[in-house]
């Protein structure tokens, strides 16, 4: 029962004083001239699913939920950000060249037909992010006819 308890006093330390720790926090409010839905027509109904299913991981301001500051979830969530917006990052949608907006939006389209996003860790937590069929499709032909402009 000793070892126990200096396992769980330890375990105890350990999980506060990591808590020292802090992260970068994505959050710039800074409104992008070369965001996406700036520079195209977006119908309100696609930007509005766009920007609450993906910006948080895809653009350069996180709306963050209460347990960020909570480590080691804080360390995840940073990680899981900067993946997303070195992948695709919206509010620098208008600095791609046209070709790479090209293959982003075959990887868009893609990742919503399969369900490949939103990612299921995200919609778990963040209900309102996971696409309904409608919104699918209505996401993936808007995308597509940007694709088809390019």
């Amino acid at each position: 029962m000793k070892v126990f308890k200096t396992i769980a006093w330890v375990l105890l330390f350990a999980f506060v004083g990591i808590q020292f720790f802090p992260t970068d926090r994505n959050q710039k409010k800074a409104v992008y001239v070369s965001d996406f839905m700036r520079v195209n027509n977006v119908p309100p109904r696609v930007q509005n699913k766009i920007e609450v299913s993906c910006y948080d991981c895809h653009s350069n301001n996180t709306e963050y939920p209460w347990y960020n500051r909570v480590q080691p979830v804080a360390w995840f969530l940073e990680d899981h950000i900067k993946d997303g917006k070195a992948e695709l990052n919206f509010n620098e949608w208008d600095e791609y060249s046209d070709r790479r907006k090209n293959s982003k939006l075959r990887s868009i389209i893609s990742q919503i037909e399969d369900d490949e996003m939103p990612l299921d860790s995200y919609t778990f937590v963040h209900r309102g992010a996971k696409f309904s069929e409608s919104e699918k499709k209505e996401i993936v032909k808007y995308m597509t006819q940007l694709k088809n402009k390019l």
